[in-house]
């Protein structure tokens, strides 16, 4: 089969933990071909006969070398409906252009493409926001966009995360109490003086022990999660953020919150979706790029990228 993969530019993938490239080397062994897409060369063209999206895409030759890990063939014009899967991989912020790219995969998918995760669903599933559809599992939340509304739940709640709600990687989150001296700033600089939403929560203090990536494909939980146990001194244990990521089974929770996700995220067409668990709490739902394939492939016997190229594979057979 054929695969195009939209992709952020190759040479800032990072090999030795880069879970698009995992998927790809998977892809390879398994016998497919695999094309890289940027997502800025995505095209419609319409007229009142068809509308089709088309794409400059690279045939990538995969290595086992994290230096040199690719040869790339010479570029070609695709129509994305004549690949087997389009699997967009781009990494967020979820800005205008990203947006704009998913509407253009919309359009793929309405001419026959077959496109993962969800062009559609990549919308509506905001990473943060989701969590709210399933306050089971969740610890006191806020969504504003009012410093003062803040306050009080700082006041009520006295240790609080506050987080925007576009970024990724642990990128501008802020832990603060009612005595921070920088409340007002950190408050204004976020909300851009009360034009900008953001989110608030009660500060979990099992993060000391990790904040856990639970893998689903298909709607089906890898029996492992990724903690990823923050420096000492450091509230965020993103690996982006320089957190240490540790193997471990999934706990009952664990179990219990997947269990209660992974359909919900199945029929929305989100094949590949990363829960973040802190505690027994459901912190995010990462559907854009989730990561963490080759921390737990390196410190276990599951193979996460092996694994989503069957249900790949499955998903448009």
């Amino acid at each position: 089969m054929r695969f195009a993969f939209i992709l952020d530019p190759l040479p800032l993938l990072k090999a030795y933990k880069d879970s698009s490239i995992a998927m790809m080397r998977a892809a390879q062994v398994k016998g497919h071909h695999c094309f890289a897409i940027m997502p800025e060369s995505l095209r419609v063209e319409g007229d009142a006969s068809d509308v089709q999206v088309f794409a400059e895409a690279v045939p990538l030759t995969l290595s086992d070398d994290n230096h040199d890990w690719y040869q790339a063939g010479e570029a070609q014009e695709i129509n994305l409906k004549d690949v087997d899967a389009v699997i967009m991989r781009k990494d967020p912020p979820f800005d205008g252009e990203y947006l704009y790219a998913t509407h253009l995969l919309e359009v793929a998918e309405r001419s026959g493409a077959k496109v993962f995760n969800s062009p559609k669903s990549l919308r509506n599933f905001n990473e943060k926001l989701s969590i709210l559809r399933f306050n089971a599992f969740i610890s006191p939340t806020l969504v504003t966009k009012s410093s003062d509304k803040i306050r009080e739940f700082v006041a009520k709640h006295h240790d609080v995360i506050l987080k925007p709600l576009d970024g990724m990687g642990g990128m501008g989150i802020f832990r603060v109490t009612p005595s921070d001296p920088n409340l007002s700033v950190i408050l204004e600089s976020m909300t851009l003086n009360g034009a900008v939403t953001i989110m608030a929560q009660r500060y979990i203090p099992e993060i000391v022990k990790g904040d856990k990536r639970i893998l689903l494909i298909n709607g089906e939980p890898m029996p492992y999660a990724l903690a990823r146990i923050p420096q000492v001194g450091e509230t965020r244990g993103n690996l982006a953020a320089g957190g240490r990521g540790v193997a471990q089974p999934l706990s009952a929770r664990d179990e219990e919150i997947a269990r209660a996700v992974g359909p919900l995220v199945k029929a929305e067409g989100l094949l590949l979706v990363g829960l973040d668990v802190i505690g027994d709490y459901l912190t995010e739902v990462n559907v854009t790029s989730p990561t963490c394939m080759v921390e737990i492939a390196n410190q276990t016997d599951c193979r996460p990228a092996e694994l989503f190229i069957d249900a790949l594979v499955a998903a448009v057979s």
